[in-house]
């Protein structure tokens, strides 16, 4: 049964405040903006080595990638989730006139130590496995992709060095989850920054100064995820106050078999959502293809926009899923409502920011990515598709910050499940009839049905006044 914690009366209460919803997305924003950074500035150095097929293999090869890691980053999601929750009910039982902990024990690194621990561990196991499967993964990967021979080849080169560094990305996702669900952003920060720097540092060495070519541009991203894993493990003894030893070392009363299972539950959830949200832009990737390495090159390009829109929204996603996570572990439902209104008007607020950025920048960025001119061009035909996609995805985006926040696995699974069977052939009737318009207004199908199922979720319990059901048992 879920945990019961006194009224939010009998302790401080969770602030919420727009100044603190901006407070924690800033740092997070900016760090996001970090990593989309790295792919747009690897994909602007091939961009510019007027090789249209080169240009295409490195799109094929980001979203095979993306279909691999990403559907992976349950990793972040429940650490994020679970630190958020681990903190409401810690101040929870601290503020509680029953319980006779001092203020000092919600510092207690333990619970919150194990997260991490158990998170790492899985990370490992599974990149582990990603790079053992190597050889059959990029083939098969390729092939389902539908690459060209030309562009096939492109990404082959470029993977080959990428995937001795699955494992870092791997863990990286539960580090960025596990700081932004303490609220601890700064600390993303400085980690997704000193990653993008020295991607960019080592990248543009091997290519311009040791001319190695996509393998460079692979290299370059490998050796500055590994760097950037050291750090993070760094940042986190330091957060926690303990030595380098107490943070290897597992507690076995958080290591149970309950806790286990609890937070496998909740990544096979997460885990099926971000598969099907994964394989629907795949598909995407797969009919460019389909329509040739130029349309796909462009693409490559344009979707960039949607990387970098979706990573700065993901800031104020952040801010939801931490707040909407303190006020769960409360069960404080009147604030939960109040969080999930103003991180919205914030969320929609920044989308028409960015959307306008894009409608100013779209040319200028557009030169900077290729010197390819039938690519240009066609990029440029279709930039608008492009420039409103923050306002088309900024509620998707929104709405998952706010699930996330509850660790409701069953509504995020269910509502993926629905996503699928709607999208593929709703994408399929759309490609066969406009092409490469169909293509996009299949992204942007894929961005608003998101939006319209969650909708109908978060709507459903408010109505009922039964958000616990959303919840699995604590």
């Amino acid at each position: 049964m879920p945990i019961t914690t006194p009224p939010s009366s009998a302790m401080p209460p969770i602030d919420t405040r727009y100044a603190r919803i901006i407070a924690i997305a800033l740092p997070v924003l900016l760090a996001n903006l970090a990593m989309p950074l790295q792919s747009v500035i690897d994909t602007a150095i091939v961009g510019n080595m007027n090789d249209t097929a080169k240009l295409a293999g490195m799109g094929l090869a980001i979203q095979l990638l993306s279909l691999l890691l990403v559907s992976f980053n349950f990793l972040q999601y429940a650490s994020s989730g679970l630190s958020a929750q681990a903190l409401g009910q810690l101040a929870s039982s601290v503020d509680s006139p029953t319980n006779d902990m001092t203020r000092s024990s919600i510092s207690m690194p333990s619970p919150l130590l194990s997260i991490l621990q158990r998170a790492l561990l899985l990370a490992f196991m599974i990149g582990a496995v990603l790079l053992l499967a190597k050889p059959w993964l990029i083939d098969f990967g390729l092939q389902a992709l539908s690459a060209n021979p030309n562009s096939g080849l492109a990404a082959k080169t470029y993977l080959d060095v990428r995937f001795w560094g699955v494992i870092a990305e791997l863990m990286n996702f539960a580090f960025i989850g596990w700081f932004a669900g303490q609220g601890k952003t700064r600390y993303m920060l400085y980690q997704q920054g000193f990653i993008a720097i020295l991607n960019i540092a080592l990248t543009l060495f091997f290519v311009f100064w040791m001319q190695m070519g996509l393998v460079g541009v692979a290299l370059g991203t490998t050796i500055a995820f590994w760097l950037g894993i050291l750090l993070a493990l760094w940042l986190s003894r330091q957060h926690l106050g303990i030595s380098w030893s107490a943070l290897f070392q597992a507690d076995s009363q958080h290591f149970t078999k309950e806790k286990m299972l609890r937070l496998f539950s909740l990544n096979k959830d997460i885990f099926i959502r971000t598969f099907i949200l994964t394989l629907s832009f795949a598909w995407i990737t797969r009919l460019s293809a389909q329509s040739g390495d130029v349309i796909l090159a462009a693409n490559a390009i344009l979707l960039q926009v949607l990387s970098i829109s979706a990573f700065a929204l993901d800031g104020v996603a952040v801010s939801a899923e931490t707040l909407s996570g303190q006020a769960a572990g409360r069960r404080d439902w009147p604030r939960f409502r109040l969080i999930v209104k103003r991180t919205g008007i914030v969320s929609y607020g920044l989308a028409i920011a960015l959307s306008a950025i894009w409608w100013i920048l779209m040319p200028t960025y557009l030169q900077f990515m290729t010197n390819i001119e039938s690519v240009f061009a066609l990029a440029y035909d279709y930039r608008l598709y492009a420039v409103l996609l923050p306002l088309v995805g900024v509620g998707a985006y929104w709405l998952d910050g706010i699930f996330f926040g509850l660790t409701a696995g069953s509504v995020i699974r269910n509502a993926a499940l629905i996503l699928a069977a709607v999208f593929f052939p709703m994408s399929w009737f759309l490609y066969q009839q406009w092409d490469m318009t169909g293509i996009w207004l299949s992204v942007w199908g894929l961005l608003l049905l998101r939006l319209i199922i969650l909708s109908g979720f978060l709507y459903r319990a408010h109505q009922t006044g039964s958000y616990e059901k959303l919840q699995p048992d604590a």
